[in-house]
């Protein structure tokens, strides 16, 4: 069974860089032909794709966050990592990564971390 888990600091700074990363066990984000992905859900609001890597080490992002993230992988680790730049309070939420079929309110997302909680303020 494919496991994720998110780890990071749950307090940032305004106008820090976010960086998270998932560590993916139970399969291969380079042989599992899928996309590993980052969402969140703010407080109060729907889940947000954020954008993903996939196996093939392609990069896709959310329009409207796209000009502050950045997704990287590490496939030695079978890690990949999450990189939002320029927070705001806007940003807090529980971040998930997951495995997905797409970036979108539809896409499935069969395989979930548990999340973690990232509060932005000063």
């Amino acid at each position: 069974q494919v496991q994720l888990r998110e780890s990071g600091p749950g307090l940032v700074k305004p106008s820090q860089t976010l960086s998270l990363t998932c560590t993916v066990s139970g399969g291969s984000i380079t042989t599992d032909y899928y996309y590993w992905t980052w969402i969140r859900q703010p407080p109060g609001k729907c889940l947000e794709c954020i954008g993903y890597i996939s196996y093939s080490g392609s990069t896709y992002y959310n329009p409207s966050l796209k000009s502050r993230t950045s997704i990287s992988r590490d496939t030695s680790k079978n890690q990949f990592t999450l990189q939002l730049s320029s927070v705001t309070p806007e940003d807090t939420a529980v971040y998930f990564c997951a495995r997905s079929t797409w970036c979108s309110t539809d896409a499935e997302y069969d395989f979930w971390g548990q999340g973690t909680q990232i509060t932005v303020s000063s």
